[in-house]
């Protein structure tokens, strides 16, 4: 075994990879850039090498950094992690050729695998079965065109050299076709440096099923069973469960002996997932088609490790040392059900775009053990952090495992209802709903859950206007009472020498006014009522207030005949609400601060989050239709399209191509056509 490697990423992985390294007592050297400087990871490890600037092609990009680290600290091997150098053949190389031993498959291998087009060629070769598609190297815009017309629509553009959703677009008409193209081929050239791709046929009602594989240096290959993840948004996961719903011994037997024979094919050395899209048919049954070989971990190994009791991660050192593999496939079995949820910085209700800000409340839940219990959560970051527009979104993975899936969904719920997430938005309660959802919870899965169960996972408030104003009233009380004086008159309990005392809160809530009436009633009883806005979908509701503190931070709310646990954690004006149902936000509004204020209503498009603006698809004077596109901005490594609100004229554009812009920034001033009349 190794006495000391260097992990060549940032973030969870990192401190994954760290904690297994730990248990064997292998010491682990961190590598970090400018905005990374404080971040767990780097604390997570024994040493640490800064390696450059914030932006991943001056920091964890530049391989040649990372072996000049690992040789300074004595490193003798180098784990990529996943993302970032995890599948680049060059880096693998240069590894081997620095006298360092890189935990993954060999350069060939990932040089098989790598690009989606010779790796589906290859896989035909090895009786592999393969989506109808185009997979040639002739990247001609024309051909492409006839290729995806002879395919027949809907087809899916992706980039040879991608992953993640990167490079990626479902196009449903001819005519759409050269311009979706064109984003993926950007996409693909900024995060892959190739814009080659490929067109497959878009497989209606589709499951993505993937298959983890290990390989030793001795020839011995086994498949640690399936994870089915088909929940996804913008072609990247959102929930992983294994073992799949469904799946029949025979055909897991069947995929898992295919993928196999693809890693076989390729002579693969360590941790890699072949996933295939599984077509299910009106007939009931279900058939599987190779979409595409990760040669590294993937994000959502933990469920494998919860179904099967092993650390990957210790495989992946122990292969990669020269053991052979921990386990023969006779040897593997399948224990109970686990689902991973992926927790990212992002706005579910709009587009799922990603979110940047500071961690000011990170209140996680209670979790067991650390390779196989109950509930897990795999995290780089902490309470105070920055998720920085730099990286990719994710803030955690919870794991949770269960005898049955019935018991893992219930556990998650749970746990879920326990991380607490302020100071950025957040998938959390999205991902209850999600879990709640018809179709997840009776295991109907196919890729186009999200869509399906719109009516079911967006614009819902979990927390009604009654509770979260109970909530706000009673966090106001507390927060005075620890101001109070000795004397009566200083008193904030609504103590008056003789009648009662009312007072009054307006509210924001769901973006409509809200107001509530607190009565004092003498010795310590209180009345309120809380009253929605005209045209305000929510509803009234009065009743006596009751309130305790409780030693974990928790207030016993009751109210209007309704007893409820609650977390009330204050940013400035706004008080966020988390209960067991789930959370709310509701913002408590100063009158006399805000008597008078106006918000006029103009004609701006501004930035939904930083990033850099890629491009603008019109100019001053041009007149737009709402929903025409006007520019691309780049974050986070995607593309998102900026389109017309409504009807008008473009007066100005404020910013130029390559303009790095922050949240809210107004790109360009739209005249709309209202105003123009």
């Amino acid at each position: 075994m190794f006495k000391k490697i260097l992990i060549a990423n940032r973030g969870e992985i990192a401190c994954r990879v760290a904690a297994t390294a730990h248990r064997l007592g292998v010491k682990t050297v961190a590598v970090y850039s400018d905005a990374d400087a404080s971040a767990k990871h780097v604390a997570a490890c024994d040493e640490a090498v800064h390696i450059g600037g914030s932006a991943p092609k001056d920091s964890y990009l530049r391989w040649e950094r990372i072996i000049e680290a690992a040789h300074a600290t004595g490193a003798q091997a180098i784990h990529p992690g996943y993302g970032f150098l995890s599948e680049n053949e060059e880096f693998a190389q240069a590894c081997a050729k620095a006298g360092l031993v890189f935990i993954g498959p060999p350069a060939s291998a990932i040089q098989a695998m790598g690009l989606k087009a010779e790796s589906k060629q290859l896989m035909e070769k090895a009786g592999v079965p393969l989506v109808p598609g185009y997979h040639g190297s002739d990247q001609d815009e024309r051909l492409l065109q006839h290729e995806a017309d002879r395919i027949g629509y809907p087809v899916l553009i992706k980039a040879s050299a991608g992953g993640g959703g990167k490079g990626m677009r479902v196009v449903e008409k001819s005519e759409d076709f050269a311009a979706a193209l064109a984003s993926c081929q950007r996409e693909a050239i900024n995060s892959f440096g190739d814009d080659a791709v490929l067109i497959e046929k878009y497989v209606q009602r589709p499951r993505h099923i993937e298959i983890q594989v290990f390989g030793d240096t001795q020839g011995n290959y086994v498949y640690l069973f399936e994870r089915d993840c088909s929940v996804q948004r913008r072609h990247q996961k959102v929930l992983e469960e294994a073992p799949a719903p469904g799946m029949t011994p025979e055909m897991r037997a069947q995929m898992g002996l295919a993928a196999v024979s693809a890693a076989r094919a390729v002579n693969y050395v360590g941790a890699g997932t072949v996933e295939f899209i599984v077509e299910q048919r009106p007939d009931g049954s279900m058939a599987f088609f190779f979409m595409e070989m990760n040669t590294r971990l993937q994000v959502e190994h933990p469920v494998t490790e919860a179904i099967t009791g092993q650390d990957l991660v210790e495989w992946q050192l122990r292969v990669a040392a020269g053991e052979p593999l921990p386990l023969m496939q006779e040897q593997l079995q399948i224990t109970g059900h686990a689902i991973e949820a992926r927790i990212c910085a992002e706005n579910p209700e709009n587009q799922f775009l990603p979110a940047t800000g500071t961690l000011a409340v990170y209140r996680k839940p209670t979790c067991t053990s650390f390779a196989r219990g109950e509930v897990r959560f795999d995290d780089g970051v902490r309470e105070g952090d920055t998720i920085s527009p730099f990286y990719d979104p994710m803030i955690a993975k919870l794991i949770v495992h269960g005898d049955t899936r019935e018991q893992a969904l219930a556990r998650l719920d749970e746990a879920l209802a326990q991380t607490h997430i302020v100071g950025l938005a957040n998938n959390v309660q999205f991902l209850r709903l999600v879990a709640r959802s018809p179709s997840f919870a009776t295991a109907q899965l196919d890729t186009a859950l999200i869509p399906r169960e719109a009516a079911v996972l967006f614009g819902q408030e979990t927390v009604g206007l009654p509770l979260a104003a109970a909530a706000a009233v009673a966090q106001t009380l507390l927060a005075e009472q620890t101001l109070e004086g000795t004397d009566p008159f200083s008193r904030r309990d609504g103590w008056r020498s003789h009648g009662r005392n009312q007072r009054s809160f307006a509210f924001e809530f769901g973006g409509a006014p809200a107001s509530a009436q607190l009565t004092y009633l003498g010795g310590g009883a209180l009345q309120l009522a809380v009253q929605p806005g005209q045209d305000s979908p929510a509803s009234a509701a009065s009743g006596s207030l009751s309130f305790q503190p409780q030693a974990n931070g928790q207030i016993a709310l009751q109210f209007a005949d309704e007893r409820a646990l609650v977390n009330v954690y204050a940013q400035g004006e706004t008080l966020h609400v988390f209960a067991a149902r789930g959370a709310t936000q509701i913002l408590e509004i100063d009158l006399l601060a805000h008597a008078g204020e106006t918000h006029a209503e103009g004609g701006r498009l501004t930035a939904p989050m930083p990033g850099k603006v890629v491009s603008f698809a019109v100019k001053a004077g041009d007149k737009v239709s709402k929903g025409q596109p006007l520019a691309v901005m780049e974050a986070m490594k995607m593309e998102h399209t900026i389109a017309a609100p409504a009807d008008g004229v473009v007066v100005e554009l404020l910013y130029a191509p390559g303009d790095q812009v922050s949240e809210g920034a107004e790109l360009l001033q739209l005249q709309v056509a209202e105003a123009a009349a």
